[in-house]
């Protein structure tokens, strides 16, 4: 029996770096369910496709390529935009929810970091965070990470698309962000990496050592 964790939040709110601890931490196998929909858009871009017709996001979710997942093209602002646009399809989340189903079914565990983890793709999770940060902090994390991959971004500009992400986030049809009603939240704003990395384990820690504990022997 795999043991999930699913982090859930607002986009640059820390959830991927957490994510990526807890799994190191615990030894399990880790997924930025994120980084599928931008190789989803990086396909439409290569296409020459069109990010708001289904059509031509769904014939690249269909090809997805996970081997593409160290492409610094897939962190750019443009793609990152496209990746939004893309996600609000059925079709698509549909087809990446297969995706990620098969990747949490991975023994002995795995951490899987998104928007809908731990309400739609595994609403069974063993343990669940939902990670947020003001939006002021959010965008000037994005911009130093973008400067790390040598653009030259605009706060402001980045702040107003955050902005305008969080609200197609939390109002689309299909799987908007919220946090699952048994999901423990966790405020990133004034915290660095350790202290958030402290909190998110004291909130899982207990949960899935209690799974371990319920695992049948031999």
């Amino acid at each position: 029996m795999s043991i999930v964790i699913a982090v859930d939040g607002t986009a640059a709110s820390g959830k991927g770096t957490l994510a990526k601890r807890l799994a190191q931490h615990f030894g399990f196998h880790h997924l930025d369910s994120g980084s599928l929909y931008r190789l989803v858009a990086l396909g439409v871009h290569e296409a020459k496709g069109d990010p708001d017709a289904e059509a031509d996001a769904l014939a690249a979710a269909r090809i997805i390529d996970p081997a593409k997942a160290a492409d610094p093209r897939i962190r750019s602002a443009e793609i990152g935009h496209m990746a939004s646009l893309v996600s609000v399809f059925p079709g698509v989340r549909e087809t990446l929810l297969a995706y990620q189903r098969n990747f949490a079914a991975r023994a002995p565990g795995a951490v899987i970091d998104g928007r809908d983890i731990g309400t739609v793709v595994c609403p069974d999770a063993v343990a669940k965070l939902f990670v947020d940060a003001a939006p002021e902090v959010r965008a000037h994390r994005r911009f130093l990470e973008l400067q790390s991959y040598g653009a030259s971004p605009n706060e402001a500009d980045l702040l107003e698309e955050l902005k305008a992400r969080d609200i197609r986030d939390r109002t689309r049809a299909v799987a908007p962000l919220k946090p699952a009603s048994d999901a423990a939240l966790l405020d990133t704003t004034h915290l660095g990496i350790e202290p958030a990395f402290a909190a998110a384990l004291a909130l899982v820690e207990p949960r899935v050592e209690q799974a371990l504990k319920a695992r049948p022997r031999g």
